[in-house]
């Protein structure tokens, strides 16, 4: 089967998402990822989200933390200041799912504005709860299209903590958990040095070149010494994320392709 280049880098976060694992997922490109991996390959995940739903099992994608889809779907709901104290500050969540505007070589995560603050170029959607994500999970995904534009030298402003300045920056900061352990995007795969915790390339969608990947980020990337190359999406991957797509425009009345 053919695939699209979103394609691949959802199949391929998905599979990041070890079976039987709690993840708090955040909405869009993750939610997406999550979802695909308790249709396919972690049908036990334990999906949360930041406004109390525990064990989502929804069958279209959800507009916002707020979708009724995900309550209903849910095992239980909570109210969201159990989830932060109780679920993650408490060190009970095994992976936080986050998307990005900018990330930098040290997977520090920017969703505030592109610019100077006080006089941004752009006004994202902001931080939510992706700051205490970021903090305290156990360990931290990252899924993001990559561009010259979203992979920065230097993050006009840091919404939520990865690696901070690396090496040691994060257990200085006193942040719990590994932080981000992996970046999936539309060409690659990153993952950080163990001493410097900078994000290096470990695999290469099939298709895509080094040359393509240097283009497409703004600091000098740099390749691990062995580098893999991404297994290509299987039939059922394929279809089970096609399906949940089209489910989701059916039931948000959006064209296929924009859920």
């Amino acid at each position: 089967m053919t695939y699209s280049t979103n394609e691949m880098m959802t199949v391929a976060a998905a599979r990041r998402l070890r079976n039987g694992s709690v993840c708090f997922v955040g909405i869009g490109l993750p939610s997406k990822a999550a979802n695909l991996a308790r249709l396919t390959s972690s049908p036990d995940v334990v999906l949360i989200y930041e406004s109390g739903p525990i064990g989502a099992k929804p069958t279209v994608l959800p507009l916002s933390i707020g979708d009724g889809e995900l309550a209903e779907t849910a095992d239980t709901v909570v109210p969201t200041g159990e989830i932060f104290r109780y679920w993650l500050q408490g060190g009970r969540i095994d992976v936080g799912f986050l998307g990005a505007a900018q990330v930098d070589r040290f997977g520090n995560i920017n969703t505030t504005v592109v610019g100077d603050y006080h006089h941004p170029k752009v006004r994202l959607p902001g931080a939510g709860g992706a700051p205490e994500i970021a903090g305290s999970a156990k360990s931290v995904l990252i899924i993001l299209k990559q561009s010259h534009r979203s992979f920065v030298e230097k993050l006009d402003f840091i919404t939520s903590v990865g690696h901070g300045e690396g090496g040691d920056s994060r257990k200085r900061l006193g942040l719990p958990g590994s932080g981000p352990v992996g970046i999936i995007t539309d060409l690659c795969i990153m993952e950080p040095e163990a001493v410097t915790r900078e994000f290096v390339v470990t695999s290469i969608h099939p298709g895509v070149t080094r040359e393509q990947i240097v283009a497409a980020t703004g600091w000098a990337i740099r390749f691990a010494d062995d580098v893999a190359t991404t297994v290509e999406p299987n039939e059922t991957e394929l279809t089970a994320l096609r399906d949940l797509e089209a489910r989701t425009a059916a039931a948000h009345g959006q064209a296929p392709g924009e859920a």
